[in-house]
């Protein structure tokens, strides 16, 4: 699939749904198949996909250092304390 972002104005039927995009002939058109879609419903579906990233990204900073901390011999229980605030922080920031 081509990467393109040329968006192009048209027409589109509300009956029967046909899609019409004028331009001028210059007499070597040759048509070939190509997918369109809706520019509202593509910047939607965009916005969609970079919340997620940020959440991810979000969530990583949580689990990085979860996988990383080695706690001192009986502070166990203070390094999960400390990363159940981080996460309560991290999730609250994602609201």
């Amino acid at each position: 699939m081509s990467e393109s972002t040329d968006i192009v104005a048209g027409w589109q039927c509300i009956g029967c749904g046909r899609i019409e995009a004028p331009r001028d002939c210059i007499g070597v058109c040759e048509d070939r198949r190509i997918e369109i879609v809706d520019a509202g419903a593509l910047r939607r579906a965009l916005e969609r996909a970079r919340a997620a990233e940020h959440e991810a990204a979000t969530l990583r900073e949580l689990v990085s250092p979860l996988a990383r901390v080695h706690p001192a011999p009986g502070r166990w229980r203070d390094a999960f304390l400390a990363l159940q605030r981080r996460a309560r922080d991290l999730l609250s920031s994602l609201t």
